[in-house]
C-alpha cells in the first residue's frame, strides 16, 4: 500500500482541524486534529528529509495555523485556510515529497 504524502497529511490537518472546530463548535476538537496531523506529517518529514527538515516544516505549520486568523479577517475564513494549506502543502512537497 502506497504511504500518503505528507503535503497532504499537513493540508488535511489544517482544513480538517479547522473543518471539526467550526462543524462541532468545539475549537479544542479542532485543535486535536490539528495536533494529530501535524504530528503524522513531521513523523513523515523527519523519516523522509531528517530532523532539520522536519523542524522547519513544523515551524511553517504552526506559523500557517497563526497566519490564517488575521488573513481570515481580510479575505474570509476558509479562503484563509485553504491558502494556508495549500501553501504548507507547497512546501512539504517541495522539501519532502517530489523526491519520493
Amino acid at each position: 500500500m502506497a504511504r500518503i504524502p505528507t503535503a497532504i497529511v499537513a493540508a488535511g490537518g489544517i482544513v480538517g482541524g479547522y473543518g471539526v472546530a467550526r462543524w462541532t463548535k468545539k475549537r479544542p476538537l479542532g485543535g486535536v486534529v490539528l495536533a494529530a496531523a501535524g504530528a503524522v506529517a513531521a513523523r513523515g518529514w523527519q523519516q523522509k528529509a531528517g530532523n532539520a527538515t522536519a523542524t522547519a516544516l513544523s515551524g511553517a505549520y504552526v506559523a500557517a495555523f497563526a497566519g490564517s486568523h488575521p488573513l481570515a479577517k481580510k479575505v474570509g475564513a476558509w479562503p484563509s485556510v485553504f491558502a494556508v494549506a495549500g501553501g504548507v502543502a507547497l512546501a512539504s512537497w517541495a522539501a519532502v515529497d517530489r523526491r519520493a
